[in-house]
């Protein structure tokens, strides 16, 4: 009965989206409509499997005679995730390797039978399943909401799922394996994760491990060698990641391999890569002590329903809204050039008078946290309380890992035997003796003074060292783990105090809440004009994968890298338009911006200009921390235009267009509502004019007069 209810279920979501392909209904859409259907934890088969599974995806696992997952299935599509069988994981202990669970006898890697699996065999060598348990999902950290954020359940509703293992006879007695599964209510979204607990009376080395292994099924077929293969249509991502502004750079732990068991595939090299491992590039190599358990990174599976670049971007944004909901915090901020008490509370008032939200001591003000002499903290205090009163948070600038500290100190070069060779030419190794003095010193400061933000450059990048005589790791083989697990931690510490983080590498799985969106510092010495169309080419481009609040833009108020007046702002109140454009077309898109200078008006008409777009953002602030979806990218050559989307708010839509034309543009422009949730009928009105009434046509698009004069912005509410 358990059976048939599942496959109804995958019926019942194959019939709804059919009627919107037709045009009839979009309530289906997992995108577009909440989902209702909670997560459900199911024995099948008189207790021979279970499955994990939410009306969108489900993963059936074996339990006899071994514990292995024998279906993964996407239920929007109807298809097959996997072909085949692998071990649950694999595990190097003391040096040797063990599955976990898996079954043994598929003979095709092509496709998996049903009818086939109660066939299979268990290894007397893998680790042997012994129970389950199941629960409700924890959050994975704490996350202190003293902010606005536009998603603020956490942790998100779902289940998990903790297959238990034990070792094989006679081995490792005293262990325990055990492989979580967490899914989500209402996203086609899967967890998953070892933990290792020894009770025995020695300690066990963990060498290394591979935490998934997938036999999926293949995204393309190709009988030679292409130049790029395809992977299948998944995206899978975990928290072990640094480095990259973008997942895809950031990812260090999937990797996508040919599967030796295929032999039937097309290519002739068996070179297909369609089996997933995921796995740390480089040990761990840590000892589990008596009495201690170890946890592996999270890693998470997300499966794509379609190949179109918009869709896929809104899944991926809506993982990262479920998973690490503190990217929504959006707050506005200004940095202040200079750390002096003066400039500090100019910028604190000034703020407070336009209605910015937080002031950030940004890089070369001459701010120091890692200064914990006392009167210096006090001065720090004094200066947060002060902004406290005026309604700002207060933050600040550190370097970490790109400056050179000492032979000592320094990350060691594998292949060297010497400092240098690291990602950013010389960096510390987080776990010397001065990592360990940093970290103290910086957590004491923001203690003490109470400092809201940390804008953390550098970060940890991933350099691995080879030093034997740091105090926090042993060699090159658990040098990376260990740094990894010492700046993780601490950015979880900071999301648990309400710290915001800007942090240039990937950490949002870990705590962060912004990285850069995505731009070449030095165009911002460019001329003023050339500044801000290459500003809008880079919000368009970096919001596919990011949503507006995970990215910041930059504007150059003062000299940066160079350029002169030709590229600044200041005298601020002589370039209103190029100000107000930077202004528009940040606020309008939701993404928040450096703006890097000891002030952010110099004059009345120049601080009427910021509270006007300061105002405009709050007003629709809900929707403009929504989705984007992208109309037409700029290019200099017409209007562009972004639309952005929430089908859960009363306004369901705003479009902001620009024209970068020397003429004025008049005629109709096609606005794609379809991920507005509208179905028939959208009320549009531009900026606070009235309202008109449209009628969707069978591709829930409409089409909306403009008339946007030389160089001119507008934007159009959809009700």
């Amino acid at each position: 009965m358990v059976k048939m209810r599942r496959f109804s279920a995958i019926k019942t979501a194959l019939l709804l989206m059919t009627c919107v392909a037709s045009g009839n209904i979009t309530r289906s859409d997992w995108l577009v409509t909440q989902i209702e259907e909670p997560v459900e934890i199911e024995k099948t088969l008189d207790g021979k499997e279970v499955v994990i599974s939410n009306g969108l995806i489900s993963r059936t696992i074996r339990l006899q005679p071994n514990a292995a997952t024998v279906a993964y299935e996407n239920g929007m599509t109807g298809e097959s995730i996997i072909r085949g069988v692998k071990p649950e994981a694999i595990v190097e202990l003391d040096g040797q390797k063990y599955e976990v669970g898996g079954l043994h006898g598929q003979i095709e890697y092509g496709y998996l039978l049903a009818s086939q699996v109660d066939s299979f065999t268990a290894s007397p060598d893998a680790f042997r399943f012994i129970s389950y348990e199941t629960a409700d999902t924890q959050e994975r950290f704490s996350w202190k909401r003293k902010r606005y954020s536009s998603q603020s359940v956490w942790p998100p509703p779902g289940k998990s799922l903790a297959l238990n293992f034990e070792p094989p006879a006679g081995k490792l007695e005293g262990l325990t394996l055990s492989v979580h599964y967490e899914m989500y209510q209402g996203i086609p979204l899967l967890a998953k994760w070892l933990t290792i607990s020894n009770k025995s009376d020695r300690p066990v080395r963990l060498n290394t491990f591979i935490s998934e292994i997938l036999a999926a099924v293949e995204y393309e077929s190709l009988v030679g060698q292409p130049d790029r293969w395809e992977y299948p249509n998944i995206h899978i991502e975990s928290d072990y990641a640094f480095h990259g502004d973008d997942s895809k750079n950031a990812n260090k732990t999937a990797y996508w391999i040919p599967d030796p068991q295929y032999t039937t595939q097309v290519n002739y090299r068996l070179q297909t890569p369609v089996m997933l491992e995921v796995r740390p590039p480089l040990g761990p190599d840590i000892d589990i002590e008596p009495g201690g358990t170890f946890e592996s990174f999270r890693t998470f599976e997300l499966i794509y329903d379609s190949t179109e670049r918009e869709r896929q971007g809104l899944s991926l944004r809506r993982m990262y809204r479920t998973i690490a909901p503190w990217c929504t915090e959006n707050p506005i901020i200004m940095h202040v050039r200079r750390a002096d008490p003066k400039s500090v509370r100019l910028a604190i008032d000034q703020c407070a008078e336009v209605g910015f939200e937080m002031v950030i001591m940004t890089f070369g003000s001459g701010f120091n946290m890692e200064n914990v002499r006392p009167d210096y903290i006090a001065q720090m205090k004094e200066l947060v309380d002060y902004a406290h009163s005026r309604n700002i948070e207060l933050g600040g600038y550190s370097l970490l890992a790109s400056r050179r500290i000492s032979d000592e100190h320094d990350a060691i070069n594998p292949e060297t035997g010497k400092p240098g060779g690291a990602i950013f030419g010389n960096s510390p190794c987080l776990c010397s003796g001065w990592g360990n003095d940093y970290f103290e010193n910086i957590t004491t400061f923001i203690s003490k003074t109470g400092l809201d933000l940390l804008e953390h450059d550098g970060s940890y990048p991933g350099d691995v060292c080879a030093s034997t005589s740091h105090p926090g790791h042993s060699g090159l083989n658990d040098s990376q783990w260990k740094q990894w697990k010492k700046i993780s931690d601490f950015y979880k510490w900071c999301r648990a105090r309400g710290v915001y983080l800007n942090v240039p590498d990937w950490y949002f799985l870990s705590g962060s809440n912004k990285s850069a969106m995505g731009y070449r510092e030095v165009n911002w010495s460019l001329p003023r004009e050339r500044q801000i169309i290459l500003g809008r080419q880079n919000i368009y481009d970096g919001t596919w994968k990011k949503t507006p609040s995970m990215g910041w833009m930059f504007v150059p108020l003062v000299q940066y890298h160079g350029g002169g007046a030709a590229a600044t702002l200041e005298p601020l109140s002589e370039h209103l338009d190029a100000y107000g454009a930077h202004l528009a077309q940040n606020f309008g898109s939701g993404v928040q911006a450096c703006y890097r200078g000891p002030r952010l008006y110099d004059a009345d008409e120049t601080k009427a200009l910021v509270k006007k777009w300061v105002d405009f953002y709050k007003e629709h602030r809900d929707i403009l921390d929504s989705d984007i979806i992208h109309v037409r990218r700029p290019d200099g050559r017409d209007i562009d235009c972004i639309l952005h989307v929430n089908p859960h708010l009363k306004r369901r839509g705003l479009a902001m267009v620009y024209n970068p034309l020397g003429r004025n543009v008049e005629r109709q422009l096609r606005l794609p509502l379809y991920y507005t949730g509208l179905t028939t009928t959208a009320r549009i009105r531009e900026q606070r004019g009235k309202s008109r009434k449209y009628r969707l046509d069978r591709q829930y698009n409409v089409e909306i007069p403009i008339n946007i004069a030389p160089g001119g912005i507008t934007w159009f509410v959809i009700e």
